[in-house]
């Protein structure tokens, strides 16, 4: 059982940068693929970013490359996602999830077995 915190959302004009956290339990933190997904009002849940198990790996979904950055200690349990140059598109709860398996890289959310409570991110223009 894992349970996902997130944290370090809010109100941010368009240009300017947030960094989420995402805070796990348990000690079995580095097997898990962890990923970052948002939902927009009245749009479907999409994939934001994953990173793999030891942090060597990443993938990020077309609209944030460049832009967002996720990161991760092992040793504090912890998950980040570092957004610059946010865009009122970038508007939405987001959510951290983790996956467990050796597949590579995760980004259906149906492979995601443990999900945050989310964080809402609100890009002004």
């Amino acid at each position: 059982q894992v349970q996902l915190v997130e944290s370090g959302g809010g109100l941010v004009q368009a240009g300017g940068s947030l960094r989420l956290s995402c805070a796990a339990s348990g000690r079995t933190f580095r097997t898990y693929v962890m990923g970052w997904f948002r939902q927009a009002p009245g749009k479907e849940r999409e994939f934001v970013a994953a990173i793999s198990w030891s942090g060597d790996s990443t993938d990020y979904a077309d609209s944030v490359k460049g832009r967002f950055t996720i990161s991760r200690d092992n040793a504090k349990n912890t998950v980040y996602l570092q957004m610059n140059s946010l865009k009122p598109e970038d508007t939405a709860v987001y959510y951290c999830a983790a996956s467990y398996g050796s597949r590579w890289p995760v980004t259906n959310g149906y492979e995601y077995k443990y999900w945050g409570q989310g964080t809402q991110v609100t890009v002004s223009s």
